[in-house]
């Protein structure tokens, strides 16, 4: 789905609610490169939404501006109907945030994090501590609790991280790559509590390239290249006709029929 009366009316439900994620003519540039292109979009609330692309296509910078981390150069976003810019501290109340690249207070146990972060978002100490060991439970970290974070692996740091953004029970999820050098197990159990979440009428939004993760895990994409939305809308409408999510992805930025290795004829073969 391309069309933005079709995807704005999708979003905003019949009820009249507003969407999760409001974008509106989004720039971004660094120096002479322009990392995200004026780009409209509308997220619906209460699905689970892919923001995809190849590397490079500015998906980082988008959730970066989208959640308060980054400004951009024009343009406004709005999740559930607030302005980040203009009205950060209920923004930030209302949404959970996995950045790619995460930085955590590695000198601190898991538990030690998670009733730091509650306290930080100025929730009771009893009910943090009663969030914290369901969390620590749901995502299989109550055996590592009492470990230092610095010591925990890949897998281990993207499920207290997420715990934390989940700690105060936010309106939409942002993660971006939360899947990236996960492990089957753990990529399993992040599944599962994501599942639960929007289950329940949050939105999660993530970022990603691989196709076939979003395909079985989103009702909702919008697929993003050089800076641009290039399509936006539910799963079905956005792979159309396509085999496959995948194939419908490589036809919407341009690389099918790219012949990758016409040049490369001394690769293998007699030395």
């Amino acid at each position: 789905m391309t069309g933005e009366s079709t995807a704005q009316a999708a979003a905003t439900g019949a009820t009249g609610a507003p969407p999760a994620v409001r974008v509106t003519g989004l720039w971004k540039r660094f120096g002479e490169q322009i990392a995200v292109s004026g780009i409209d979009l509308e997220l619906p609330a209460g699905r689970f939404i892919g923001l995809v692309g190849p590397n490079g296509a500015g998906k980082t910078t988008t959730l970066s501006m989208v959640t308060g981390l980054l400004r951009p150069d024009q343009g406004s976003v709005e999740i559930v109907g607030h302005d980040v810019w203009h009205d950060p501290v209920e923004v930030k109340a209302r949404i959970g945030v996995l950045p790619e690249g995460l930085r955590l207070f590695e000198r601190l146990s898991g538990r030690e994090l998670l009733a730091y972060t509650g306290r930080l978002r100025g929730l009771p100490g009893d009910e943090v501590d009663k969030r914290a060991t369901q969390l620590l439970d749901v995502l299989d970290l109550a055996g590592a609790q009492h470990k230092l974070v610095v010591d925990y692996s890949t897998g281990m740091r993207k499920k207290i991280g997420l715990a934390a953004a989940l700690l105060h029970n936010p309106e939409v999820l942002f993660l971006d790559e939360p899947f990236e050098g996960v492990d089957p197990v753990s990529a399993q159990t992040i599944r599962g509590v994501l599942e639960r979440y929007t289950a329940s009428g949050a939105t999660v939004v993530f970022s990603s390239h691989v196709m076939e993760l979003v395909e079985s895990l989103c009702d909702w994409v919008a697929v993003m290249a050089a800076g641009r939305i290039r399509a936006q809308g539910p799963l079905a409408d956005v792979r159309g006709e396509a085999a496959s999510l995948q194939d419908a992805f490589l036809e919407l930025v341009g690389a099918n029929g790219r012949d990758s290795g016409h040049s490369l004829d001394w690769l293998g073969g007699t030395r």
